[in-house]
Order: C-alpha cells, then structure tokens, then sequence
C-alpha cells in the first residue's frame, strides 16, 4: 500500500533549496537588480546643555552605484570610509539621510508596516562577527527559523513547526552542515561552522540580494577560502546577487566580478574586476593596490605610502576629500580644482569610472610599479629547472592574491 505524501511534507519539498534552484534557472536575465542614487548617510553631533545638533558625521554622502543581477559588486576601502553603513542603510537596518534606492525597480526606502516586511524577505545581510551574530540562548532552529516564523503565511505555511523545521535543514545542508545540528547552541561550533549558519539564516527566506558584511575578515584563512568558495556555490544555485564589503584587496580580487573603491564616504572609483586590479586610475586605487603583500618572489613592485591621517569624516576637506594626502596632488603642482571643486564619478575608457580631475595623467610608469607583476623565468632557466615557464600574475590560471580553491 502506497500512501499519499502529507500536506506538510509536500510544501516542505516545495521550499527546499533544490526547488528553488531549478525555478531560479528559469528566470529570464534581467538588468541591474538594485540601483542606488546620491545615498546620504548623517549621524547628528550633539552638543552644549541642551543638546543641541552641532554638525554631522557624513557616514556616506551621495554615493551612486548599480548592482546587477546575479554578479558580486565589491566595496573596499580603509576602516571608517562607510562601507558597512552603506550596507545597512541600503537593506533599512538603518533610516537613510536621502537618496534613492531600488530593488527590481522597487522603492526601497519610505517603505513601511507589512510593504517592509514583505521587501525584506528579497533582502538579507551576513555579519562580519560569526560569533556576536547568534544569540547564545538560542538552538540553532530557532536561529535560522525566527525569520521564518516572521515571514510566515498561509501560503507558505512556515508557522507549522514541521514546515519550518524541515526547511531550517534543507538550508543547513545546503551550507555544508548536518541536518541533525537544529538542536544545536552557537557555543558548540567553531567559528566557520557559526558563519555557515549565518549564510543558511540569509537564505532561508530565498532572497534576491545578499549584503556580505566582511564575512571572513573574522575567520582563519584555510577557512576563509572555504566561506568564499561556498559562497560562490550558492550564488550559481540559487541565482543570488551579493554587495560584497571587504578590506582585503585579494579576498575582493578572488570574488567580486566588479569593485568599488571607497573614501571618506565617496566612491572614489568603479570599474570590472580585472580593468581595476591592471590599471587602476584613481590615485587612491593605486596606493591601495601598493600596499597588497604578494607571497611570490617573483613579484616586483613599488609601494606609495601616503601621507598624514585620514580626515573626519565631521569634517572632510573641500573639493576633493584625497587631496590631503593624494601623491598626484603633489605631483601635478596642487591644482586649484581639486581643493575647491568635488570630481564627479567619471566615466574613463570601457565602464571603468573615476571621481578624480586628473585620472588622465596618472602616470602609467607609477602604476606600473605599483600593480604588482611577475618576472617570468625565461625558457632555458625554466628547462633547466625542469619546470614550465609560469604565467604573470591576474592570469586566469593563477589563484588570486594567494586565495586557493579550497572545498567546501
């Protein structure tokens, strides 16, 4: 006698991760999925007896970029230049100063009551601090469930426990955990493990864009690689699109399909993965490029140390906000234009764009030295090494900053 699946055990294989997957392929292709224009993020400075708004921190002020559907977009720049508020502003963990944002051509901010909730299960966030992240009174279903159970309706059905149990383990196996830790507490994982379940609890409610909020800058770099490769895994199943936010240039390199540079709350220069890493053409993308250690020796570069302190951002400099310490400035004789007027985000070549007045006259013997390169061992050393000649560094063969394809 064969019996009938039950109701509960058909929506549950209707919600598992394998469904979703063959569904999202499906989808026809689209353009950018989230579009953002002139984002200001203040936080008010307090002062006297009365409490009274004395200025402004300018977190993020007018940043505009897209992301387009089913890429990683990478933000890197130095600590305080806003990128993680740029993240949490954009997803409304936090209210924003002005500006636009789009998700599909839908209104992000302004949203509010049951229109929020319901744009929030498209948008979903992983934290830097695997460890802070989980609440340590929790097992982890009640972790990954408690959106569910939010979320829930009668056409999805996650307020049945059995419903939403069984989804809290397709997604854990989905990450590369086993379905029987449920009943499991934070304090029994180990740190990769913890981030796991911070992936599985964003995609549990099968959103379209991820903000990744430095989610391996906490973490070894054995399992750094493993995080990164089974993020990218997930982004090929479920068609996921990803903002990226890093400090680490080769963790970026590694994963992102297009950069972003950030400073002092500006975006300072976007362009393809590979066009930024070979030539970057923002001074600031230089020097930062500069300071990459390379584990080869064979890699022969010149590093730019700028200069001074980065400015408040209370209190950023007029016109544009590197000048205080941009080797170009200096170079070129300090223009007045970079000191009184503020470059707008330029477009310079093939969608390589570039907030900066003199990108044109960034020398290309300083980048060049800069960008690190490999002296390739000519054929007679490498025959009588016994070894082939090695391909330059950025080759599609080679690995990316060290970063190596680790499973998951």
């Amino acid at each position: 006698m064969t019996m009938e699946p039950s109701a509960v055990e058909a929506q549950a294989a209707a919600t598992t991760p394998a469904a979703r997957s063959s569904t999202m392929d499906a989808r026809p292709p689209k353009g950018p999925l989230v579009e953002v224009q002139d984002l200001v993020k203040y936080y008010p400075i307090l002062g006297g007896f009365l409490r009274r708004h004395i200025g402004d921190v300018k977190a993020v002020d007018g940043v505009s970029f897209e992301v387009k559907e089913g890429e990683v977009f990478g933000l890197v720049g130095e600590s305080g230049c806003g990128k993680s508020t740029l993240g949490k502003t954009l997803i409304q963990l936090q209210p924003p100063t002005s500006g636009v944002a789009r998700l599909d051509g839908e209104p992000i901010f302004g949203k509010k009551g049951k229109a929020l909730k319901k744009l929030r299960r498209r948008m979903q966030i992983i934290f830097q601090d695997p460890v802070g992240s989980l609440n340590p009174r929790m097992p982890i279903s009640d972790i990954i469930g408690e959106g569910l159970l939010a979320q829930a309706d009668s056409e999805n059905r996650w307020g049945d426990r059995k419903v939403r149990d069984k989804r809290v383990e397709d997604y854990l196996q989905a990450v590369g955990l086993r379905r029987d830790y449920t009943r499991r507490y934070p304090h029994e994982f180990s740190g990769g493990q913890r981030q796991r379940i911070g992936i599985a609890r964003a995609l549990a409610l099968d959103p379209d864009f991820v903000v990744c909020d430095e989610p391996v800058s906490a973490l070894d770099v054995s399992i750094q690689s493993q995080i990164l490769n089974l993020l990218l895994d997930l982004r090929r199943e479920f068609n996921l699109t990803y903002l990226f936010i890093a400090h680490n240039l080769s963790v970026v390199q590694y994963i992102s399909d297009r950069v972003g540079v950030m400073y002092l709350g500006k975006l300072v220069e976007v362009a393809d993965v590979a066009a930024l890493y070979a030539h970057p053409l923002h001074p600031y993308s230089v020097a930062l490029l500069s300071a990459v250690p390379d584990p080869d020796p064979r890699v022969r570069k010149k590093r730019l140390v700028l200069r001074g302190d980065v400015p408040s951002p209370a209190a950023p400099p007029s016109g544009c906000r590197f000048h205080t310490r941009c080797w170009l400035f200096e170079q070129l004789g300090n223009p007045e234009n970079c000191t009184t007027i503020d470059p707008e985000l330029r477009e310079i070549g093939s969608g390589q764009r570039v907030a900066c007045h003199w990108a044109e006259r960034v020398p290309s013997s300083v980048v060049a030295a800069a960008v690190p390169s490999v002296e390739e061992p000519t054929e007679e050393v490498a025959a009588s090494a016994g070894a082939p000649a090695l391909s330059r560094a950025g080759d599609a063969g080679s690995s990316a900053g060290g970063i190596t394809a680790a499973g998951t």
